[in-house]
């Protein structure tokens, strides 16, 4: 297997964005809501007799509809208990619809061809804000239930949910109003602040600190007015560089131009040496690996001369080399922890 590089072509060193793509106004955001219900009409695939929560709930089901039955008599393997998720968006109205997420609590095989019942999604707070039921969507997956490589034991239903309670909003009698970065950065925060007080021609805006920004109204304007000018304004920004690591697809993104510094690591059986200072010509048994690099196959030895030698040069070079996903994703661990990558390394 080898190891899939992404690099982010980025010609500039700054930026411009919308304080929107930057921002998130504090206060205005989604909400998680959660219940538990229960799915029907599957075809022998649903949860066992081992799931007693499943026979008990179906059973607190048929009792409030005058059936009485006891969980021990209920053998059905058409029927699973599901977590049901969804997001209540800012300002959401009493009958709105919403998308929910439905996934197996117990050991269903498959969710194809269910249908969810009434189901109460729950804040934070305990309190019903909607109530979802409807027919499951998987998408994209093998008419056999279980399949390999399937996921059916998740789906969703589009618009299955109805908001029942609205929450409360004070967004157009608020004094003050408050952006939050999506990234701190004291010169973006300072960026935000100028550009604001410059464009209303008065001082509405004060960074607080390196995420806070302070917004004051002027009266002339409404609540969304006001924002919908602050929000489309765009700032010139410097994005952090960066390197992300996903360690479970051997998947690495970097910026095109993160530098490497000249260091001498090895690795294994892989030694990497970087010194733009010592152009070298190609000797009789070496390898001209491109991107500057040079392989000395007795040594296995990577000699990389360029003048500027980046994370998209070294992960280039050891993919054609062979390298394992783990060792490449370790070399760069390694170059970081020498202080060779001065960008942020984030694994996940």
């Amino acid at each position: 297997m080898r190891i899939l590089f992404l690099s982010l072509v980025l010609s500039l060193s700054i930026f411009a964005a919308t304080i929107k793509e930057l921002t998130n106004v504090v206060g205005v955001r989604d909400n998680q809501l959660i219940g538990y219900g229960l799915v029907v009409g599957l075809n022998g695939s649903g949860d066992g007799t081992s799931s007693e929560f499943t026979l008990q709930s179906i059973s607190n089901m048929l009792q409030g509809m005058n059936v009485k039955v006891s969980p021990g008599d209920i053998k059905s393997k058409n029927t699973a208990a599901v977590m049901v998720t969804a997001k209540l968006p800012a300002f959401a109205r009493s009958g709105d619809k919403l998308d929910v997420s439905v996934a197996s609590l117990g050991d269903a095989k498959s969710l194809q061809g269910g249908t969810l019942l009434m189901t109460a999604l729950k804040g934070v707070d305990g309190e019903i804000y909607a109530v979802a039921q409807g027919s499951l969507a998987i998408g994209g997956l093998s008419p056999r239930p279980g399949a390999a490589g399937t996921h059916s034991t998740s789906a969703n239903v589009i618009n299955g949910a109805v908001v029942e309670r609205e929450i409360p909003q004070n967004f157009s009698q608020s004094e003050d109003l408050i952006l939050s970065l999506k990234e701190a950065d004291f010169k973006t925060a300072n960026n935000i602040e100028r550009v604001l007080n410059t464009i209303f021609d008065t001082d509405i805006a004060k960074a607080l600190d390196s995420r806070t920004i302070k917004l004051t109204k002027p009266e002339e304007f409404s609540h969304v007015e006001f924002m919908a000018r602050v929000l489309e304004q765009d700032i010139a920004y410097t994005p952090e560089s960066k390197v992300i690591i996903d360690e479970r697809t051997g998947t690495i993104v970097a910026g095109v131009n993160i530098e490497v510094e000249p260091i001498l690591i090895t690795h294994k059986d892989i030694t990497i040496k970087i010194d733009p200072n010592n152009t070298v010509a190609l000797g009789q048994n070496e390898i001209d690996m491109k991107d500057g690099g040079i392989l000395d196959p007795v040594s296995n030895t990577l000699k990389i001369t360029n003048n500027k030698t980046t994370v998209a040069n070294i992960a280039r070079m050891l993919n054609k080399l062979g390298a394992a996903p783990n060792d490449i994703i370790a070399i760069m661990q390694n170059l970081k922890r020498a202080g060779a990558i001065s960008a942020e390394l984030e694994v996940i």
